[in-house]
């Protein structure tokens, strides 16, 4: 149920019956007080501006051709030309009642649905995964969950850093390895393993040299230096892999399309752009001249996609990926999510794919850019010795502090209950630290904050989860609660039931924006109400009509239902006990 587009169709069409040109559409927002209703038409004022006619009096033509029979209580006037809807109670616990028991809680699915290319966690291999990967993961993630729950068909591409110099560097300090020992090789540090093979590459030229040799066989497809790169890739992917679970991710081997997968695709490309007049020679490299990026003298953003010497670049493997995602997988829409400082990048690459045919105009085109995480101090995230934070070491400091708060407000669960709890509580808290903040902004980490259970915070909304569950245990094990009829009396009911409704429109706006932090508002809002509700609105107690009792346990219902599904498409488990 999408109540936005339902309100917007209607006064539409009798905007169009009062004669006013289809250029002024309703312009339809939520209202911010319930005073002035539930939604406000706000298409009046600029039509009358055009039209130079009153305000007041368009928006009373308006309303004498808005039919909201039966969705509607009333329609008023107000201020300069203010429509205000009042929704229906009884619409609104129509709306109720048929959440509590769809599946797929009356969202639509999309219609016509698109193909959505998402490219989102891209570890570079040669390095362990860092905190810095942590935005990209969860943000593409979720918005990979939430377009398919919308009925999109979504691929996911993880556009690993798999090929390039450094791997000759790694790949024969891994020969090294390998010959000094006849056990299997484990690579249990990556980091380590690579700060290891820069040390040689630095102060050994013979091993330098090895390298540089390395990296030569392998563009030229030598079969055992290949087979040395993908034993290397493939315990490289196996760390990510173990991380992508612990964090709930829905990324798996069959997603991964690295840079390594475009190599043969590289030179044709810079061939075709040349062909097309899109690049030139300059100083030995290819390069295509953007009088979009002009700077403020007038000189063109240089964009180059071939180095002097011949070696390519990540923009000529974009390139590559961008031909791939729409001739191959038929993309309608790409996502791509890395931080902001990689913007003008991007631009390039997109207006460089117009230009050269790769990327029609019907196909959309986003980066989705994200700010930094950042300490107390107001500076990128680091450890106290000033290193590169590593996820994994993130993930296990989280669930250690969840344990011990854990232990404290719930002795009475058994030591594997109590671990569970924790591991839901701890990667939840994680990722809804970041995901309920606006993508673009930099934020703050703070361990006390995202574990807290009360708040904006994945602990408090899990715990609005179990609370519900506990009512229902208490209520006893029917379900003949789901056939009983909702009735909004109280004040209370009638905003959660008008929360629960717009759980769509939120959604859309998501899928929209690529803003996840929009859905995590919502379900604060709704968690509130339903603690608001439980404190006004008895349930289980003695005396209360039996009748009350059953449309409240369906409200209720509802509630966790949407709960759930909402945590569930940012990636976050709920637990029945807490």
């Amino acid at each position: 149920m999408n109540i936005r587009a339902l309100l917007s169709e209607k006064v539409a069409a009798a905007m169009a019956a009062a004669g006013i040109p289809a250029e002024f559409g309703p312009n339809l927002a939520l209202s911010k007080n319930p005073q002035f209703g539930d939604y406000q038409a706000n298409g009046a004022m600029a039509a009358a501006k055009a039209m130079k006619s009153n305000p007041r009096q368009i928006a009373d033509s308006i309303i004498q051709h808005l039919d909201l029979t039966g969705l509607a209580d009333k329609v008023e006037i107000a201020g300069p030309g203010f429509i205000n809807i009042y929704l229906s109670s009884a619409w609104l616990a129509g709306i109720s009642e048929e959440i509590s028991t769809d599946a797929h809680l009356t969202v639509q699915a999309a219609e016509p649905a698109q193909t959505i290319v998402i490219d989102y966690s891209a570890p570079n291999l040669a390095k362990e995964m860092h905190v810095g990967h942590l935005r990209s993961t969860i943000i593409g993630d979720a918005m990979a969950r939430l377009s398919e729950f919308l009925g999109h068909r979504v691929v996911r591409q993880n556009h690993i850093g798999d090929w390039g110099t450094q791997f000759g560097m790694l790949i024969a300090e891994l020969e090294e390895t390998l010959s000094e020992t006849s056990q299997s090789f484990q690579l249990k540090d990556l980091e380590s393993f690579y700060q290891q093979a820069k040390k040689h590459f630095d102060e050994d030229p013979a091993f330098a040299d090895k390298a540089r040799e390395y990296v030569v066989r392998l563009q030229r497809g030598d079969e055992g230096v290949y087979a040395l790169w993908q034993q290397f890739i493939q315990l490289s992917l196996a760390h990510s892999e173990e991380l992508y679970e612990r964090l709930n991710v829905s990324l798996s081997r069959e997603d991964v399309r690295g840079e390594s997968y475009y190599n043969d695709q590289l030179a044709s490309t810079v061939a075709d752009l040349e062909a097309k007049g899109l690049v030139v020679e300059d100083q030995g490299a290819k390069v295509a001249f953007l009088e979009e990026f002009a700077d403020k003298d007038g000189k063109p953003g240089a964009y180059i996609v071939q180095k002097q010497g011949g070696g390519f670049l990540y923009a000529t493997t974009d390139l590559a990926a961008m031909q791939f995602r729409i001739q191959t997988l038929k993309a309608d829409r790409i996502l791509i999510f890395t931080d902001a400082r990689q913007g003008l990048h991007f631009k390039q690459l997109f207006t460089l794919s117009r230009k050269a045919g790769y990327a029609p105009d019907a196909v959309e085109l986003v980066h989705c850019a994200f700010g930094m995480m950042m300490g107390a101090d107001g500076k990128p995230f680091k450890t106290r010795s000033g290193g590169t934070v590593k996820l994994a070491e993130l993930v296990d400091e989280a669930i250690e502090r969840s344990e011990k708060l854990v232990a404290e407000k719930n002795p009475e669960l058994d030591a594997e209950q109590q671990q569970e709890v924790a591991r839901k509580v701890a990667i939840g808290a994680v990722k809804y630290a970041d995901l309920s903040k606006t993508r673009t902004n930099d934020y703050v980490f703070n361990w006390d904050a995202m574990l807290s259970f009360e708040g904006n915070t994945a602990p408090y909304l899990q715990y609005a989860y179990t609370r519900i569950q506990s009512i229902f245990r208490k209520a006893g094990e029917s379900d003949a609660y789901l056939r009983a009829a909702i009735v909004l009396e109280h004040e209370q009911e009638r905003a959660l039931a008008l929360k629960l409704a717009q759980f769509e429109e939120v959604l859309l706006q998501v899928y929209r924006e690529a803003m996840p932090h929009s859905l995590c508002a919502y379900l604060y809002d709704l968690a509130g109400l339903t603690m608001s509700f439980y404190e006004n609105c008895a349930i289980l107690k003695e005396g209360v009509d039996p009748a009350v009792r059953d449309s409240r346990l369906r409200l209720s219902h509802g509630v966790a239902s949407t709960l759930r599904c909402g945590l569930d498409l940012l990636g976050i488990e709920v637990m029945e006990r807490m």
